[in-house]
């Protein structure tokens, strides 16, 4: 299953409603199991992002569950694709 790492940052509703933010991890990690997607880990961070999550599952799962992250206007995200050692070891198998 392809894993993805999100990053984000709390927009100025999202950094007021601070308090709320467990409970509305909770609330997503219940919306992305019901998508099929599995949360890996979540981490809130210092630095440039206030939050790293780490998923699995099927891309246009993940893409709706952003979606939905974002019409509720806490956090802005960018969703990277990470690749494990074993896929990476094929993509560059192909190299010449």
């Amino acid at each position: 299953m392809p894993a993805y790492i999100t990053l984000a940052n709390f927009t100025d509703q999202g950094a007021r409603t601070i308090k709320d933010s467990p409970e509305r991890f909770e609330a997503f990690k219940a919306l992305a199991e019901g998508a099929g997607v599995t949360i890996k880990s979540v981490h809130w961070t210092t630095g440039a992002y206030d939050m790293v999550l780490v998923t699995e599952g099927a891309e246009d799962a993940l893409m709706t569950l952003n979606l939905k992250m974002a019409s509720l206007g806490n956090v802005r995200t960018q969703t990277l694709r990470g690749f494990s050692i074993s896929e990476m070891r094929k993509l560059v198998s192909h190299l010449k």
